[in-house]
């Protein structure tokens, strides 16, 4: 029998023992740690391919877009208008270029912006005039030619992804590009690397990139859609686009990948483009940028159709259209 004297120092010992014990418990116990929330992006709108192919047949059907022509200014109206009606702030920007045989030409490049207050862009690009002559075909070698692929095509695809670019609440803004005078260059260099013609093309983009429409205008990376509607089209990874944006090149095409296109986005390296309207953005502006072009594994080279007559409405095809739209909407949709 314990005394009530002896047991009040033993009740407050066990007292102590307690408390010590519920504090080593507690220091025991995890820190709670938030995860950081990752906003669910919304789901990226619908590419409609015949929406596309309706804005290339609209292009054709004004005529060959010669710069200086009549039809060229008519069709310039109207990709201003479709810009402005997808809610795109226009800027053209007016200028005269030097052609290789001393010809002045009149230039207009159209800028559509979205989002114009967000510094952070994403720059899209497509040349919207046509070859003055049909210097690889065998007749008519003087005519001007449709251009419904080379042109036309690249045009319509960023038209339809146009549509949808208002609606882009995240992410940086995108700049969508037209550039003339991209297919006035000196017949006998065509495109190929040729000391003598090579700096006689693009002079729409080597005009925009001396004369950006914003100063000092940087964008993250950029995509080039030429040649991009024929049918059964292959786009091998162009050797500039990987020497400059070997980054963009595989980001693009494993987005292709994922959505179905991996026979016509083929994961093989090929030099064929002597020069592009991406080259003198990745030279001078420094902002990674991607050719996005058909590749002919028959000609090793542009499909056969090129600056000839056959370059009309027959050769495009919606699959084809469809795969680059899906592809570069994507990609860009994807980007925070």
């Amino acid at each position: 029998m314990v005394s009530q004297l002896n047991a009040q120092p033993l009740g407050a010992a066990l007292i102590i023992l307690l408390l010590a014990a519920c504090g080593t418990e507690q220091q025991d116990t995890p820190p709670v740690v938030h995860e950081p929330v990752v906003q669910e992006l919304p789901s990226t709108p619908l590419f409609n391919a015949d929406s596309a192919y309706a804005y290339v047949e609209e292009q054709v059907a004004f005529g060959p877009r010669v710069p200086g022509t009549g039809s060229h200014k008519a069709c310039g109206d109207r990709l201003v208008q479709r810009l402005k009606d997808s809610g795109a702030e226009v800027i053209e920007q007016t200028g005269t270029v030097i052609s290789y045989n001393n010809e002045r030409l009149p230039l207009r490049n159209i800028i559509g912006r979205f989002h114009p207050d967000r510094q952070e862009r994403i720059l899209l690009l497509a040349h919207w005039d046509t070859r003055p002559f049909a210097d690889k075909d065998d007749q008519r070698t003087n005519e001007p030619i449709d251009g419904a692929n080379d042109g036309g095509s690249g045009v319509g695809v960023l038209l339809e992804i146009a549509r949808h670019m208002a609606a882009k609440e995240h992410g940086p803004g995108v700049d969508i590009l037209f550039t003339d005078v991209e297919d006035h260059g000196q017949p006998s260099g065509s495109m190929t690397m040729d000391e003598h013609s090579i700096d006689t093309w693009c002079l729409g983009s080597q005009y925009w990139v001396k004369n950006p429409h914003v100063p000092d205008y940087k964008a993250r990376f950029g995509i080039l859609l030429d040649m991009v509607g024929a049918r059964d089209a292959l786009f091998y990874q162009e050797a500039l686009s990987m020497q400059y944006a070997p980054a963009i090149v595989r980001k693009v095409w494993k987005t292709a990948e994922s959505l179905g296109h991996a026979h016509r986005f083929v994961q093989e390296t090929k030099y064929f483009v002597g020069i592009d309207d991406h080259v003198p953005v990745n030279k001078v502006l420094r902002i990674p940028t991607i050719d996005i072009i058909e590749y002919d594994p028959a000609t090793q080279a542009f499909g056969p159709y090129w600056h000839t007559h056959d370059d009309s409405m027959d050769v495009i095809d919606r699959s084809s259209l469809d795969a680059v739209g899906r592809t570069v909407l994507e990609v860009v949709w994807k980007e925070r």
